[in-house]
């Protein structure tokens, strides 16, 4: 059975979003649906992962979503390209800490292809940085849960988003000031390109049909 790639042009609200993707998992677990591919933005949106604390919100008048994924509290919003891959990891003998990897190299190496080198930082938290003159800034974001055999929810990239709303928090337990975006860092990009790209790397990855 081959991957469905949904790319939606429109904003989806964080909670729309949830209730599709839970449908869709408890599908892809009773082999009823295809496993799947969502790249998308959210409108603002504050969400709290399940080892969220609430000495992580600085701004107390925001509000926040609770989620099932893992992690802590983070931004979504205009300019943040997110991807919910929803794969049956079991199927691929894969664990975690493998499927982590797979989907950090992926990313590794479509930014390399495109001239953006980025790192890792195991001892911190899982994701991806770039350096810059003021130091390694994350700019890729990892939350995952997974359940009988299927891993959901994904990774956020900042692209060009407002990033004073990472400051109202500590966002996946760092400091707002920590994170950044390919626009503030000056980093030249062709979004599209990188969008293109890593589509073609997950499914080149995860597509039964191609293996």
């Amino acid at each position: 059975m081959s991957i469905e790639i949904k790319l939606s042009k429109k904003r989806i609200p964080y909670k729309k979003a949830m209730l599709f993707l839970n449908k869709r998992v408890e599908e892809v677990k009773k082999g009823d649906n295809k496993e799947l591919i969502w790249i998308l933005e959210h409108p603002k949106t504050y969400t709290a992962g399940v080892s969220f604390k609430q000495n992580e919100i600085i701004d107390k008048t925001i509000k926040i979503i609770r989620t099932n994924r893992g992690g802590k509290i983070t931004y979504h919003g205009p300019g943040q390209l997110i991807i919910y891959p929803l794969i049956n990891i079991k199927t691929r003998n894969m664990n975690i800490i493998d499927y982590i990897n797979v989907i950090e190299d992926i990313c590794i190496g479509v930014f390399n292809n495109n001239q953006i080198e980025l790192i890792r930082k195991k001892e911190k938290n899982r994701g991806l940085w770039v350096k810059s003159a003021k130091g390694s800034r994350k700019i890729i974001f990892i939350g995952l849960r997974y359940s009988r055999g299927v891993i959901h929810h994904g990774l956020s990239i900042n692209f060009h988003n407002d990033l004073e709303k990472f400051r109202k928090i500590n966002p996946c337990g760092l400091d707002g000031r920590e994170i950044s975006s390919l626009e503030e860092l000056g980093i030249n990009y062709d979004k599209d390109k990188i969008i293109k790209e890593l589509k073609e790397r997950f499914i080149q990855k995860f597509d039964l049909n191609l293996i």
